[in-house]
């Protein structure tokens, strides 16, 4: 379905809430595309996360038969589910996203994730499909372009920072398209992008210690104008560095991802790493 069509279907209330970060998608070529994008084969376990009124959703039945969809707005849920009777089997989950366990949900498969996010909970829904990525297959998703930019974005970029690192460190991460604003009802005051993630297999991941890790990044790009040696100050001393094969006066953008999980290796076995303040 094409043009705004969408945006009347039945049942539905034609005001988004604000309170929810809600933005309806109805330009028929963007979902195309994502359900291009998405291309279910026979057999997937497909997951969208937010699926609104429908836009993207119906199509997905359409193609695939069946979705399960995790929606928070209690008041989406009926017509949503009367809605997609023409369409196939739909399984909706009434709850917040982020109180759900994939990996439960998955039930010893391997999920594919889909959803247009609220902007203003993007990062932690993300943060909290990596902790199930051992059950997910990829995950295509729409969300404030600069965000996407960020989570792409390489070393040497003025964008490439903390996002980047921690979701590269776990995942191929592949900016599809922009979508924009008008797009949208109603339309947000930013720019849309979709994009594919890709969990890494386990053994290629290759992190010793997690914490570890994030707590390396996140200091690494704290005061994003200081050197290594004086941003990991609370971390590891300048030495530490050195012998991970690191240069100490570089700073965290010009770091490769790899050489932020050989850092947190090496400080992990040498056990050279200083306590976090507070903590005993």
């Amino acid at each position: 379905m094409t043009g705004t069509a969408r945006s009347h279907a039945k049942g539905f209330k034609p005001e988004a809430k604000k309170h929810l970060g809600q933005h309806f998608l109805h330009d028929g070529g963007i979902i195309a595309m994502i359900v291009q994008a998405v291309d279910p084969k026979p057999g997937d376990h497909l997951v969208e996360i937010g699926p609104g009124q429908g836009a993207i959703t119906f199509p997905l039945l359409d193609r695939h038969g069946e979705l399960t969809v995790i929606e928070f707005d209690r008041d989406l849920i009926f017509p949503l589910t009367d809605g997609a009777r023409a369409h196939g089997t739909l399984e909706v989950i009434h709850r917040d996203v982020l109180t759900v366990d994939f990996t439960a949900l998955a039930n010893e498969d391997k999920i594919r994730l889909v959803g247009n996010l609220p902007y203003n909970l993007s990062s932690p829904i993300l943060f909290h499909a990596l902790d199930h990525a051992a059950v997910i297959r990829d995950m295509h998703f729409m969300l404030q372009k600069e965000v996407v930019d960020r989570m792409a974005a390489g070393p040497g970029s003025k964008v490439f920072g903390r996002l980047s690192v921690m979701l590269q460190a776990y995942c191929q991460v592949i900016a599809l398209f922009d979508v924009p604003p008008d797009a949208f009802r109603p339309p947000p005051k930013v720019d849309s992008a979709v994009v594919r993630m890709i969990p890494h297999a386990p053994d290629k991941i290759g992190i010793v210690d997690h914490a570890l890790f994030a707590r390396v990044v996140r200091d690494a790009f704290g005061q994003r104008r200081k050197t290594l040696r004086n941003a990991l100050s609370q971390v590891c001393d300048g030495a530490a560095i050195e012998a991970a094969g690191l240069r100490p006066d570089a700073r965290a953008e010009q770091i490769e991802v790899a050489d932020f999980v050989r850092l947190a290796n090496a400080l992990a076995a040498s056990g050279a790493v200083l306590a976090e303040p507070g903590k005993n």
